[in-house]
This record gives structure tokens, sequence and C-alpha cells, in this order.
């Protein structure tokens, strides 16, 4: 397929338009980019009077600050010719296929032959438009909506490429699939994932959002695990320091299937990601993993919903984070147990390991139950290090600063433990141990 360059670089309505034709998009899609920028139009900037944005402020936050990328780059045909630092993240993972990204430019690309035999999709979203139309149809949008909040509906007025998985009923791939999305300077990027996991079928996927520098990230992921499926999805989230992060994640998971969702929130300027689990079926599984470590003046802000819509479904959340310098975390949380959800059996719990006095950590669980056959807790904590177990470790003849450095180790182990992919967890540890000064 030939790509022409985008004629426009702003956030305008132009750009709606010109995405559609630089791409020659189908109607269904150009009149979906049109109403959701029309939504995004309609849609208030979020106040401080909400509960979702009482503790996050766009201060300094601009969206003229940000260009399209407009110019396609160039593919190429072997890791050896990816970027040093993208070829070496490559080899971090025995993987069964990868995808990296350099903006909206899909510029390399591998899957497993016997897995492609086998029905397997995994490619970029805009080949998948072009090469299953009607499969991108019945599933684009379909999980999160332009209306879900103004970050959503500017995502769908704007995006132009995005990771697609699609895995057949019946098929196990028991290798992990890898996501690079390298993102360049300055830019307005708006990556949409679209995962779908058939029947009694079972995918491990872990995307890496890396670069970013004075950008913005506005991401969409939607996860379909159908019944009996296992889904594992890791989302890696490593921008500059400088990015504005906006995410929207949401899986809908069916009878008797598992999801199991990790977000490692370790960069960006500021991030607001919300996460919904859908628990549509009877005897779903859900399972919502969190680790973020913001330093400086990061401000790190997760929203989730564990939604029991139907019997026998269960779901567990864990969200741990450290806290240095002038960083603050929010973390606000709901299970929602509609009515006749009974046997539901639900957990939350957020953790906060706070290492200076200015450092902050706001956490908001909640519950709301309409069954009253069901067990549902949560709970949250926010503490210093405490001195005993520092003298504990000095006692032995470490320094005060090594000891420190190991208490916060172990205090991401709890999550680390249930890190499903090798692979992942050594990344998840490398950057934990360089951030207290480990490496």
């Amino acid at each position: 397929m030939t790509v022409t360059t985008l004629n426009t670089d702003t956030i305008s309505p132009a750009a709606v338009t010109a995405i559609g034709e630089r791409f020659r998009e189908p109607t269904w899609l150009r009149q979906a980019r049109e109403a959701a920028w029309e939504t995004f139009t309609a849609t208030p900037w979020p106040t401080y009077t909400e509960e979702t944005w009482r503790r996050t402020r766009l201060t300094g936050f601009d969206l003229a600050d940000f260009t399209l990328a407009t110019e396609p780059v160039p593919a190429v045909s072997s890791r050896r010719q990816l970027p040093r630092k993208m070829s070496a993240n490559l080899r971090k993972m025995d993987s069964g296929g990868a995808l990296v990204f350099q903006d909206a430019s899909l510029i390399y690309a591998e899957l497993d032959p016997e897995l492609a035999v086998r029905g397997v999709i995994f490619t970029d979203l805009r080949t998948a438009l072009v090469e299953h139309e009607e499969l991108v149809r019945t599933y684009l949008g379909a999980q999160v909506l332009a209306a879900d909040n103004k970050f959503a509906a500017l995502h769908y007025a704007l995006w132009q490429n995005g990771t697609f998985l699609y895995v057949p009923r019946h098929v196990t791939v028991e290798k992990p699939f890898q996501v690079l999305i390298q993102l360049s300077p300055g830019k307005a990027a708006f990556h949409h994932s679209l995962i779908i996991a058939e029947e009694n079928s079972e995918l491990t996927i872990a995307e890496d959002y890396l670069g970013a520098a004075r950008g913005m990230s506005d991401t969409v992921v939607e996860l379909y695990p159908l019944a009996a499926a296992r889904l594992h999805y890791l989302h890696l989230q490593n921008l500059d320091t400088t990015a504005w992060n906006f995410a929207t994640m949401r899986s809908s998971v069916y009878r008797d299937a598992l999801y199991r969702h990790l977000q490692a929130s370790w960069g960006s300027r500021l991030s607001k990601v919300w996460i919904d689990l859908n628990l549509e079926e009877p005897g779903s599984h859900g399972e919502l993993l969190g680790l973020y470590f913001p330093q400086g003046r990061q401000h790190i802000d997760h929203h989730t919903n564990q939604n029991h819509k139907r019997p026998r479904g269960t779901s567990d959340l864990l969200f741990k984070g450290a806290l240095d310098d002038a960083s603050r975390s929010v973390y606000q949380g709901i299970i929602r147990v509609w009515p006749h959800a009974q046997k539901t059996d639900a957990y939350q719990k957020n953790d906060n390991l706070l290492l200076s006095e200015q450092a902050r950590a706001d956490s908001i669980p909640g519950l709301e139950i309409q069954a009253d056959d069901v067990r549902c807790t949560h709970g949250a904590t926010s503490a210093k290090v405490q001195d005993e177990y520092v003298f504990y470790l000095m006692a032995r003849g470490l320094s005060r600063k090594t000891a420190k450095r190991m208490i916060v180790s172990g205090f991401f182990e709890e999550v680390l433990n249930r890190v499903p992919v090798p692979g992942v967890r050594h990344k998840l540890e490398a950057e934990i141990a360089r951030r207290v000064g480990l490496e």
C-alpha cells in the first residue's frame, strides 16, 4: 500500500479529513472520525469540580504545542537494520511475533510462520483495515467509545495506526507478542490497539511506549477475551518525563474467560489512565496489576473500574507505587456489582511507599454493590520506609542507602511475582533497580 504524506500537521478538523483521504478510508470510518471530532469539540475540558479530575490538573497543557506525524517512515527488513536500542529491546524477549512503530509508521514486523498458518493475524491496524475490513469494523470502537472522555474522542478523530492482533478459536500461542512504539519529540501520537482472543484461545502481548519528549500520547486499547479464552496484556509506559500521556483501556471478558492486565507507569510528565474491566458473562475472571515509580515532579493518575455484570465472576486488583522527590500519584478505583451478579468475588488493593517528605499519594478505593450474595473487599495504604527495617539491614553490614534501596525493591515483589512473561519481569526489575540506584 502506497502511503502519501499527510498534508497538514495541525490538530484540527482539516487533519481529520486529511487522514481519511491519505489512507483512502472507507466511508464508515470517515464518518466515525467526523462524529468523534464533533464529540471532542462538544465535550468541555475537564474541570476540577469533577471527581475523576479533582486531583489531576492539566496546568501547562496546550494542544497547540503538538503537531501530527506527517511523513511515512521507511520500513526495514531485519532487526539488524533497526536502531540499536530498538533491536536490543526486542532481544530481551523470546517472542512469537514483533511489531515496531516509529510514530504512526510500522517500520518492522515479524510473525512465526507456523502461527500465520494457524490463522493468527498480527500486523498494524492500517494493514488490517485493508486486508480484514469486516473484522476490524466489527470490533473497532465497540469497546471504548468516543463519548467516554474528551481524550478518547480526540483519539478516534485523529488516530493513524496501531496494533492489530487476532488469535482464532482453539489456538494457544505460547510465546508472547511484542510491540515497540517509539514516539518523536513534540508530536501528538494516537496509537490504537485492537486485540481479539477467540473462543478457547490463549495469547500474551506486551506493548512498550517510548520517547515523546515534549509530546503527547493519547492511546486507546480495546481487548476481547471471548468465551474460555486466556488473554494477558502488558502495557509498559516509559515515555520521556516531559511527555503528556492519556490512555483509555477496556476489556470485555466473556464466559469462563481469563483476562490479566499489567500496567507499568514509569515515564511521562503527567499520566491519566482509565482501565475498565467488564465481566460480561458468568464465570469470567479478571486480574489488574499495576506498578508505578514517579520521581521529580511526575504525576501519575490511574482510574480503574471492576464491573461485575453476571454471576460467579471474580476480579483481583493490586496496584503498588513508590514515590520519590515531589512526585504525586492518584489511584481511584471502584468495584461495581450489578443486580443479579450473585457469587461475585472481588478484591482491590492499592499500596504506596513514600520515599520523601514531599511525595504524595492519594488513594480512593470504592464499592458499589447491588447484589446480596457477594464477597467484595478493598483497601489502600500509604507509608514511609520503616526505620526498624532499615536498622535491621544496617545491623547486618549494609549502608543506610543500600538498605533503603533493598526495601524498595522488595516492596514491588508482590506484583513482579505475578508477571507471566520472564522477559517483561526482567525489564521491570531493571527499571526499578535503575530508579533506586542499584544500576
